[in-house]
């Protein structure tokens, strides 16, 4: 079969921690063995059969998450980089962002990883409060974190992130601030602001709910989130989507595919892709993902070449709840040519133009809807997820009523 002219992104999961954060209900496992070798084989030949699987021509960007990838051996990442480069092109250019614990031990293989082909971190940072570090189960100390962020700026100026997380027990406004305002003493080009959520069946969940922490009210960190954005943008930082901002134009270029609504492959336990599978004579985008288990994963790879536990076709109206919910995390919002490839029959003023819930987000300033396309604005981005639900419905509504239409016109048509 001639490969089509298409590119994707690929992700791959690393998914093994040292230990299990008090607030994280991600699939991560402690690593009971060291199992490097097997891992990275079956890591390679899935990504190969995946790559096959999907027919696309180019890879644009690469990301190593997690788990902690940065615990990896720094040979794995190029093995996966050159199955990657051997199957479809890879260029120079292309983005590969490895994610890092800020541990002693994640800082001295950074020059490694840079060998290996690695030219973005994004480093785990959460706070810079000792104490924070402990509640949150965190392995690595503010000391650790500051030097891991030094360390990675030498080795890839411009090119390093920080994660750091809001909402967090006992905090509050004016120790956020202050805070922030450290951290950007420090930190390179970009920035992602994650609020803390309190997860289901997670440590620090039970210890909230049994009354031995208390987190900050929902008003208050909503003025965590909006003095934060303001502190960014005074230093520099453009917010381009809901929790990142950068300078410089450092932006993540693997993220902004999935904002964007682009292809992209999943490989490693409990990875997720989506991407038409072409190799299988596929003509619709799938949602896939891999086996959660590492052992069972690792068997299911040794078997068939691949881990894909499930696959769903996406439909028609999936897929366009997909691009809008992805698509309006971004400050640019979705614009109509972009619209227009997923829904070329139903424009966005059509489907969002004329519903009175919407028409409201509109003239209270929170939604705009122009030449441009749709979009969040600063206030309204704050408030994204409160809105949603009312595009969605219109979404539903008017996708169902266009199908409508059309098979009606089918029946009255004599031919």
């Amino acid at each position: 079969m001639r490969r089509r002219q298409l590119d994707l992104t690929s992700n791959h999961k690393w998914p093994y921690c040292l230990r299990r954060c008090s607030y994280c209900n991600f699939n991560k496992y402690i690593s009971r063995e060291n199992n490097d070798v097997m891992m990275t084989e079956c890591l390679r030949r899935e990504t190969d059969a995946l790559l096959q699987l999907s027919q696309v021509s180019c890879v644009t960007s690469v990301f190593f998450g997690g788990g902690t990838p940065s615990l990896a051996h720094p040979l794995t990442i190029a093995a996966v980089l050159e199955t990657v480069a051997g199957r479809v092109s890879l260029s120079d250019e292309a983005e590969v962002t490895l994610e890092v614990n800020p541990t002693p031990e994640g800082k001295s293989r950074l020059e490694e990883f840079c060998v290996a082909g690695v030219n973005r971190f994004s480093i785990g940072v959460q706070s810079l409060q000792d104490e924070d570090l402990k509640i949150l189960g965190r392995d690595h100390s503010s000391h650790q974190a500051l030097q891991t962020i030094e360390e990675a700026r030498r080795l890839r100026p411009g090119r390093v992130s920080v994660d750091v997380m809001f909402g967090r027990p006992e905090q509050s406004v004016e120790s956020w601030e202050s805070e922030l305002s450290e951290l950007l003493k420090v930190c390179d080009d970009h920035v992602s602001l994650y609020q803390l959520t309190l997860e289901r069946g997670t440590q620090l969940f039970r210890r909230v709910q049994g009354g031995e922490a208390s987190v900050p009210a929902e008003d208050v960190t909503a003025e965590m989130y909006q003095r934060a954005r303001t502190t960014l943008h005074q230093h520099g930082f453009l917010q381009y989507e809901v929790s990142n901002f950068a300078r410089h134009n450092a932006v993540s270029h693997h993220n902004m595919s999935y904002w964007r609504g682009r292809q992209y492959i999943g490989v490693g336990p409990g990875a997720h892709g989506r991407f038409v599978p072409l190799g299988e004579g596929g003509v619709d985008r799938e949602a896939r993902t891999q086996t959660l288990e590492p052992d069972v994963w690792i068997r299911e790879v040794q078997q068939r070449g691949h881990g894909t536990r499930r696959r769903i076709r996406l439909g028609h109206l999936e897929l366009l709840e997909e691009v809008l919910v992805m698509g309006m995390r971004m400050t640019e919002g979705i614009n109509h040519k972009h619209w227009q490839m997923f829904s070329p029959q139903l424009g966005l003023r059509e489907v969002f133009g004329t519903s009175a819930e919407v028409r409201e987000f509109l003239q209270s300033g929170r939604l705009v809807l122009d030449d441009r396309g749709l979009r969040c604005s600063w206030d309204g981005l704050a408030v994204l997820d409160s809105m949603l639900p009312a595009l969605l419905v219109e979404l539903e509504r008017e996708t169902s009523r266009k199908l409508q239409s059309d098979e009606q016109r089918e029946r009255s048509d004599p031919r």
